[in-house]
């Protein structure tokens, strides 16, 4: 019988730098880790105390960031040599535990489940919040990055240039919404640095985005409270590429698929030389978000919108250590944390 070989720091260490390499909303970074040596199983933990209340009440996108901080340790411990078994809201007593990962072994040929340059592409993705050039993205790429979403239990919807311009203009309304609501834009103010502060969390003035001189394309305006800070306003591609995340219900576990299915697309296009963004504006508001279901699909739930395409690097949003996101195993009884 083979003995399971304990996990070293260096391996835990490992599969965590993966981990919180995942996307966030505003770089919030919703995650904390538990490590149970004795059973080889990684707990992926909620934080409350980093959550937006008025853009994600419900902490649908909460769920989405801790979800593909939980496809990333898949990766990772694939990467390792590890079967990871992912259960998902293991337990009712203890809400803020939404997802466990036990890292079994040996890893066989059937549990080659992702092309090994996904791993790689972990530490190169990130948002690009530039123009990008209009360049259109090959067909057999969509047609991967749709299958990436299919096999972790999503939907990928590219629309055509009607449909484009349609989620274009939802997406406008949202960002013109939240430009006129004060609580809102207070929110999204108090997750961006200053110029210089070495915070891990929130969004650097370097990563914001600059504005779209045309109006095309409805970026978020995080310097909208920052009137000593506005960026100068650049020429967005004319044929915006974007897809629709949907799932067919919209149960927390949905959200936590989602977001494995999120960070699968993601990977799967920075592994294609592309670059991405997300649009999460639209999903702010009940009623847009509900505008931006397909009509053909029944259950059609909108998760979020990713922009793709050619064009610059963007700059990258800081990380905490991976260590200061991990935490020592503790009884049920003791995580009374909601999510």
């Amino acid at each position: 019988m083979r003995t399971r070989s304990r996990l070293d720091a260096a391996t835990v260490e490992s599969l965590l730098a993966a981990a919180v390499a995942a996307p966030s909303i505003h770089n919030t970074q919703p995650w904390r880790f538990r490590l149970d040596p004795d059973h080889q199983v990684l707990e992926v933990h909620s934080t409350p105390e980093r959550t937006l209340p008025l853009a994600d009440p419900m902490h649908r996108a909460q769920y989405l960031s801790v979800g593909a901080a939980v496809l990333n340790l898949r990766l990772a411990a694939v990467h390792q040599g590890r079967r990871p078994e992912v259960r998902l809201l293991p337990d009712p007593r203890r809400p803020g535990l939404l997802a466990t990962v036990r890292l079994a072994e040996p890893l066989g040929a059937d549990d080659q489940w992702a092309d090994p340059g996904l791993y790689e592409a972990i530490a190169r993705r990130h948002t690009s919040r530039k123009p990008f050039t209009g360049r259109p993205v090959p067909e057999p790429i969509v047609a991967e990055m749709t299958a990436a979403a299919h096999a972790a239990g999503a939907r990928l919807h590219v629309p055509d240039i009607a449909g484009t311009r349609r989620l274009l203009r939802l997406t406008a309304a949202a960002e013109a919404r939240n430009h006129a609501h004060p609580d809102r834009t207070a929110e999204t103010l108090s997750w961006i640095n200053a110029p210089g502060a070495n915070a891990p969390y929130g969004m650097p003035v370097a990563a914001l985005g600059p504005p779209d001189a045309a109006g095309r394309m409805p970026m978020r305006d995080f310097t909208a409270a920052l009137p000593t800070l506005r960026l100068p306003a650049l020429w967005f591609e004319r044929h915006v590429q974007l897809a629709l995340l949907w799932t067919g219900h919209d149960r927390r576990e949905d959200w936590l698929r989602a977001g494995q299915a999120l960070q699968y697309v993601l990977l799967t296009a920075t592994a294609r030389g592309l670059r991405t963004s997300l649009l999460h504006q639209v999903m702010e508001w009940p009623d847009l978000r509900a505008a931006t279901a397909l009509p053909q699909h029944k259950r059609c739930h909108p998760q979020l919108l990713i922009r793709f395409g050619y064009g610059p690097d963007g700059a990258r949003t800081p990380r905490a250590p991976a260590h200061s996101a991990a935490r020592p195993a503790a009884p049920p009884a003791a995580d009374t944390q909601t999510s």
